[in-house]
């Protein structure tokens, strides 16, 4: 091996490996995002027997079975017509115009996110097979996976600790990055609220920050065990 071999080698991993530690936070969140994202979860919040009720009429029941619609449309393939077709027992329409528009918003941005995460996932994929293949190469991986599981730790702790201190303003920070001015408030009226009223976002946020937690823990012991067992 040349002198000018292994410097670029060295460049190489060392790259390898700051590529999975800024992925992990990433993927880890989105992987979290897609574990709340399911009739489970609807279940879970609707039948807490402190779940806000709603004041215009939907009943629990009524819940369970107009969300999973919403839920449904942001993973399936279906045009905006999925939803706009829906209608009351009245007759009258599920969600009116404003409503529409605004999921269609939010498609887009859950589409691109979990498109990001496949990429971001295969990437990750393949520079930790790169890594694991040679036992010279793995402290890298050891140490991607470690210091991953600190930056993650800490910017959830950081928006946990702002989501809890203001969650309005953390509610309203969001929504404003991704969506245009105006375009993503309701009334109280709307279905939208009826269905997903700010206690729902809030524990989703909670629960999702807890499953990334939870993760970040796990691998940082995995990391730790690894090298303890002097697996590197």
């Amino acid at each position: 091996m040349t002198h000018s071999t292994q410097p670029q080698r060295g460049g190489i991993r060392l790259i390898s490996q700051w590529a999975i530690t800024l992925i992990y936070p990433f993927l880890l969140t989105l992987i979290a995002a897609r574990l709340v994202m399911t009739p489970v979860f609807l279940q879970f919040e609707y039948n807490r027997p402190d779940f806000p009720p709603d004041l215009y009429g939907f009943t629990r029941e009524d819940r369970l079975n107009y969300a999973p619609y919403a839920l449904n449309y942001m993973l399936n393939g279906d045009g905006i017509t999925y939803l706009g077709d829906l209608r009351f027992p009245d007759g009258g329409a599920l969600f009116h115009p404003d409503e529409l528009r605004h999921m269609e918003d939010v498609k887009v941005v859950t589409t691109a996110a979990f498109s990001a995460a496949v990429a971001a996932g295969l990437v990750m994929l393949t520079v930790g097979v790169y890594l694991f293949r040679q036992p010279e190469t793995r402290p890298f991986l050891r140490k991607a996976f470690f210091n991953g599981s600190i930056l993650t730790l800490s910017l959830i702790a950081a928006i946990v600790v702002a989501a809890l201190l203001n969650w309005d303003a953390f509610f309203t920070g969001f929504h404003t990055l991704f969506f245009a001015s105006g375009t993503w408030r309701f009334a109280y009226s709307d279905t939208l609220i009826r269905l997903f009223p700010e206690q729902f976002w809030f524990d989703a946020a909670l629960t999702i920050g807890g499953i990334v937690i939870g993760g970040s823990l796990l691998t940082l012991a995995a990391a730790g065990r690894w090298r303890s067992n002097n697996d590197i």
